[in-house]
């Protein structure tokens, strides 16, 4: 079922403290929503409290009006998780937490027992993908599927939970990833930044096709096919420059970011493929980018990705798979008038140079009608509101039935 929309959900007599139990606040999607979120709690008159171990956003989580309280929700040892549930029975004690809502597998175990203990109802969202094999982590996974209410982040997601985990269909909601178009508006995007980062990295006036991957370094995302496609768009021999950014963190995966290099190296390509690391204005990264790939080899949940780019009124190449069959018009479903994007096959390096190339040589004028479309297709069905309104909408709905109202 659909969350549906309406005026502050929140609003009443009470101020409703919320819970979200994430790993940590350093980078990605999930924990964009969480402080997406606790903005929308704090916006409707409720207080946002997020526990997680810690991390670059916790400032921005405080800055918007949100707590942080530190624990190792990040840790899959039982023993620390065991322990995390006695430390957030005290915090939901202390604090008059009102309802839980857990993020990620490791914490939600944590979170369930505790809610369950202090009687608060308990929300989950599906932000990964939902696996099918082998049991034992589909049973680990399975406590995402035990919410008094769940959010999958797409339509591909809560069919994945509905036919591996079989909840009751009345606990599952599809609420899209919404996200701040003012925010990812290329209006607002200080041209300053942008030369700013041509300067950091390297570009300076180089005129460039310049392709974009943003995503933590990790083999699924695409970074390593993106390499080969960039090899077979050289040994091409295209008239036009190109350059690829492969934007993002390593988070620790010092052999993946080396083999890239690796593979940069010996494929020629220092002087179109380049790793800059973190990096945290997207907005501006955006700006300085032609065409936005999302070339993940498995499916996405939802694909963020895909949903900035489009809202920043660039060209998207996605993998044909997943969420991000919903998020971006392609030619083979709207026709090539509509379309916002291209997509090809996951872990085709072939078709994907392909397409990369194909916008290459698209005229100008033309790139730019895709991109504008992208916008209003972001602006039409992935707003920050809707997805804010909706969640906000399943909370007072568990707040209203929960005795601690009564």
């Amino acid at each position: 079922m659909t969350a549906t929309r309406k005026e502050n959900p929140l609003k009443g007599p009470s101020r409703p403290t919320i819970l979200q139990v994430i790993p940590s606040l350093e980078t990605g999607g999930a924990e964009r929503t969480t402080l997406d979120m606790a903005r929308a709690i704090v916006a409707a008159g409720g207080r946002a409290i997020v526990a997680s171990r810690g991390g670059r956003m916790v400032g921005e989580l405080e800055a918007l009006g949100g707590e942080h309280v530190e624990i190792a929700a990040q840790s899959k040892n039982p023993v620390i998780m065991g322990l995390n549930v006695e430390r957030l029975t005290r915090l939901i004690t202390r604090e008059k937490i009102d309802l839980v809502h857990a993020r990620s597998r490791a914490p939600a175990w944590s979170a369930l027992a505790a809610a369950r203990r202090t009687g608060r109802p308990f929300v989950t969202t599906y932000h990964a993908k939902v696996h099918e094999k082998p049991r034992l982590k589909v049973f680990y996974n399975s406590v995402l599927a035990r919410g008094d209410a769940v959010i999958a982040n797409s339509a591909y997601t809560a069919e994945r939970i509905m036919r591996i985990h079989a909840p009751d269909a009345a606990r599952v909601f599809t609420v899209p990833r919404g996200i701040d178009i003012a925010h990812f508006d290329p209006h607002h995007v200080d041209p300053a930044k942008v030369h700013a980062l041509r300067e950091n990295w390297g570009i300076g006036t180089r005129k460039s096709t310049v392709f974009l991957l943003p995503a933590r370094l990790t083999r699924w995302k695409g970074q390593a096919l993106a390499i080969e496609a960039a090899r077979l768009l050289l040994d091409a021999r295209l008239e036009e420059d190109f350059l690829l950014l492969l934007v993002g963190d390593a988070q620790g995966r010092d052999g993946y970011r080396a083999e890239l290099e690796a593979a940069i190296a010996k494929a020629g390509l220092s002087q179109h493929v380049l790793l800059p690391g973190h990096g945290s204005d997207m907005p501006a990264i955006y700006a300085l980018a032609d065409i936005v790939l999302s070339p993940s080899i498995e499916a996405e949940p939802f694909g963020r990705v895909a949903v900035e780019a489009q809202a920043m009124r660039r060209p998207v190449i996605v993998s044909d798979a997943g969420g991000q069959r919903e998020t971006v018009l392609v030619p083979p479903l709207v026709g090539e008038a509509k379309a916002t994007g291209l997509s090809v096959p996951s872990g085709d390096a072939q078709a994907l140079a392909g397409a990369m190339m194909s916008l290459m040589e698209m005229d100008e004028a033309a790139r730019h009608e895709m991109g504008l479309r992208g916008r209003e297709n972001v602006a039409t069905h992935f707003s920050l509101g809707a997805m804010c309104h909706a969640t906000l909408e399943i909370y007072a709905r568990l707040l209203t039935a929960s005795p601690l109202h009564a």
